[in-house]
C-alpha cells in the first residue's frame, strides 16, 4: 500500500525559506515522476512542481524562480526548497505522483504559513 509522509512545514516570515520533505513507500519511486501540490484554505488543490524519474523539473508560474524540487531516489524522498516565501504561499503542501495515480492516496500534508 502506497504511503506518502510530508514534513518540514512551519511558520515563517515573508521572504524566508523552508525545505519540505516527502518520504514515499509502497510505490516504484525510482521510476515515478513526483510532484508537489498545495491547497490554500477554501481553494482547490493546485499543482506546484514536479520532477521526472530522470530529474527533469517543471514549476507553476507562481513559484518559478523561488522554489526548487529535487529527489533522492536512494532515500525514496522528494524535496521542495522554498525561498522568498510570500503570504500567498500559505497552504497545506502535499506530494504525490505526477500525474496522479488513482490508487496512491494523499498523505496528511504539511502546513506552511507565511506571515506578512
Amino acid at each position: 500500500q502506497a504511503q506518502l509522509v510530508e514534513s518540514g512545514g512551519g511558520l515563517v516570515q515573508a521572504g524566508g525559506s523552508l525545505r519540505l520533505s516527502c518520504v514515499a513507500s509502497g510505490i516504484s519511486f525510482r521510476i515515478s515522476n513526483m510532484g508537489w501540490y498545495r491547497q490554500a484554505p477554501g481553494k482547490q488543490r493546485d499543482y506546484v512542481a514536479h520532477i521526472t524519474a530522470g530529474g527533469t523539473t517543471n514549476y507553476a508560474d507562481s513559484v518559478k524562480g523561488r522554489f526548487t524540487i529535487s529527489r533522492d531516489s536512494a532515500k525514496n524522498t522528494v524535496y521542495l526548497q522554498m525561498n522568498s516565501l510570500k503570504p500567498e504561499d500559505t497552504a497545506v503542501y502535499y506530494c504525490n505522483t505526477y500525474p496522479r495515480i488513482p490508487n496512491v492516496s494523499w498523505g496528511q500534508g504539511t502546513q506552511v504559513t507565511v506571515s506578512s
